[in-house]
């Protein structure tokens, strides 16, 4: 397991935004659609060039509705899976978290990848549990110690790779 796993985690997690937020697009748009009357005239037989009537019809756009109900329908079967796969990825990433040394570090990789904050973020919260340490975490101190890990750690400890 190598330190790509964190990178395909991010991404997992900004796909899945997208696709809640196309789901929730598609349903403001279904809900649109149903307060919709359409109209149109049509007319009804023609005495030469002449129309003999015209009638006045009114409806809702069905086909539209059912084609973005369909739509909508399809982006969830795919968010479940989407969502299915990041539980597993997420797992991987606590693994690979788990196989740092430094329990400090283990703390700012889970605050920094799995609870998505920030580095001031992440600072602020390892100033909360270090509360007596000398130096304080800012977030250039969180985004070096990081940064150093990563430039210090093989790409693929296992032998495997």
């Amino acid at each position: 397991m190598d330190k790509s796993i964190l990178s395909e985690y991010a991404d997992m997690k900004e796909e899945i935004k997208d696709l809640r937020r196309r789901i929730s697009e598609d349903q403001k748009r279904i809900d649109q659609l149903k307060r919709t009357i359409v109209s149109d005239s049509v007319t009804c037989g023609k005495k030469g060039k002449k129309p003999i009537r015209t009638v006045k019809i009114k409806g809702f756009p069905q086909v539209e509705i059912n084609r973005r109900v369909a739509l909508m329908e399809r982006r969830q079967a795919k968010l479940q899976m989407l969502e299915t796969a990041l539980i597993e990825k997420q797992l991987q990433v606590e693994e690979y978290i788990q196989t740092i040394q430094k329990s400090e570090l283990r703390i700012m990789f889970r605050l920094y990848f799995i609870d998505d904050l920030s580095y001031p973020k992440v600072a602020m919260r390892m100033n909360q549990i270090y509360p007596k340490r000398k130096i304080k975490y800012t977030d250039e101190n969180v985004k070096k110690r990081i940064q150093r890990y990563f430039e210090n750690v093989p790409q693929c400890p296992d032998p495997k790779c």
